[in-house]
């Protein structure tokens, strides 16, 4: 198994993971993380469900100027994903990247419809038809809802962009021009053909098909990804692709989000909304499986949730290699990281502990799945937290005290899978020391 795991699997996976596609994926929307991050702060601020807080924030006029921090922080995610996956193309090609993410920026914008209504600040409806109104951009597209064709669109123009450079098809100005207004030239064609092919793209969605490319993207693609990852199945099947992964040394969370972190963004971005009018509910399009549930309950104290056989390694093993393992690793995994564990106890290519690194978090994440789907926990409310944030507090950041307490039991339920695994390999290593003492003190009496 390892053979073939090693030899014809993972040489495939890692071209995959490699690739142009999933690398300007993967770092370009790492871009959306900081300012995600800052929105959730000012969504915490303004929307914290405890009474004397909102009267509070209501009595001081905060909260106008709190939401219009998480508007524009939080909520225009495709905006920077769109930038950020075109700027890494570029950057990966060793080519300018700047005018490569302003020009993805700008054909997100050239191709982007108002389809949403105008109202005013009490709800009423100002303007209904709003499909061919200029002067003002539709902001429901700029988060979590455009984010698929943010996707596209960046990393088609980022490759577009980048092999018009490549093949120098560009205005080249002599030497002694400086080097800024060189590379603003340098990007004129490409920039030129990109914008005139997205408004010929806009121009077909609006002639033919009688709505907007990101719409159609919506319905189509999204949407449906959405409902997939959105389920029971998905809950189970990711954190087992990030374990199967770990178990032969690839970096499963790094590829697993890269792939995923649209999609749960997305779900996420959604569920901020909703939480924000008060209305987080699963009949309002609440979604379960966000960011939130994968990184609170699928990879919490690091892949597998090692903390269950930490405890153990610290607490009651017997062996000496254990007992150092699990002092070095406590602090570690309190912020996620649990690399020691994974190559020093070791989990990595050992089929004693396949079994339970892989059965933990999908135990951890299908259990939470069912609890939010019957109502012993509340939909997650869109905060994105950072994911060295230690268990607890994380849980109660994303959904209050009582997930903050169905995190804790989940904790305690991963000590109990691990235990029947490591305490086999802990004596297995106690015996082993014992053996090599006993030869110590044998060739010491001689």
């Amino acid at each position: 198994m390892n053979d073939y795991i090693n030899n014809k699997l993972l040489p495939k996976v890692m071209k995959f993971t490699n690739s142009k596609i999933i690398v300007a994926l993967k770092d370009g929307m790492i871009y959306t993380i900081p300012f995600i991050i800052i929105g959730s702060v000012f969504l915490i601020l303004s929307s914290l469900p405890v009474e004397s807080w909102a009267a509070w924030m209501n009595s001081t006029g905060l909260v106008p100027y709190f939401n219009q921090a998480t508007n524009f922080s939080f909520n225009v995610m495709s905006l920077i994903a769109v930038t950020g996956i075109a700027y890494e193309w570029a950057h990966n090609e060793h080519i300018a990247p700047m005018p490569a993410g302003i020009t993805a920026l700008i054909s997100f914008l050239v191709v982007l419809q108002p389809t949403a209504p105008i109202v005013d600040g009490t709800g009423k409806v100002l303007v209904k038809n709003v499909s061919h109104l200029t002067g003002f951009i539709d902001t429901s597209w700029l988060a979590g809802k455009g984010m698929v064709a943010a996707i596209i669109i960046g990393l088609i123009t980022g490759w577009i962009y980048s092999w018009f450079v490549t093949h120098n098809i560009t205005i080249k100005l002599p030497e002694q021009v400086p080097a800024n207004v060189a590379n603003s030239f340098i990007a004129l064609i490409p920039a030129a053909v990109l914008v005139t092919g997205w408004m010929l793209v806009y121009m077909a969605f609006d002639h033919f098909a009688h709505t907007s490319m990101l719409q159609f993207i919506y319905n189509v693609i999204q949407t449906p990804l959405q409902g997939i990852t959105d389920s029971f199945g998905g809950a189970l099947i990711v954190p087992l692709l990030i374990s199967f992964l770990w178990f032969f040394g690839v970096h499963g969370s790094s590829i697993v989000s890269g792939i995923m972190t649209a999609i749960l963004l997305s779900n996420g971005t959604e569920n901020a909304k909703l939480f924000h009018a008060g209305n987080l509910t699963q009949a309002a399009g609440g979604h379960i499986f966000t960011q939130a549930l994968l990184d609170q309950f699928g990879t919490v104290t690091g892949a597998g949730i090692t903390i269950g056989m930490v405890v153990y390694m610290l607490w009651f093993a017997k062996s000496e290699q254990m007992k150092s393992l699990g002092k070095l690793e406590i602090v570690p995994a309190l912020f996620n990281i649990n690399e020691p564990i994974l190559f020093g106890a070791p989990i990595v290519l050992n089929p004693m502990m396949l079994l339970p690194f892989m059965l933990t978090p999908m135990l951890s994440m299908g259990l939470t799945y069912l609890a939010i789907k019957i109502g012993i926990i509340p939909l997650f409310n869109g905060v994105y937290v950072p994911w060295t944030t230690p268990p607890i507090i994380s849980g109660f950041l994303v959904g209050g005290w009582r997930t903050a307490l169905w995190q804790a039991l989940m904790l305690v339920m991963t000590f109990f899978v691990y235990l029947p695994f490591v305490r086999r390999q802990d004596n297995m290593l106690f015996s082993q020391e014992q053996q090599r003492l006993a030869e110590e003190q044998a060739e010491a009496a001689k």
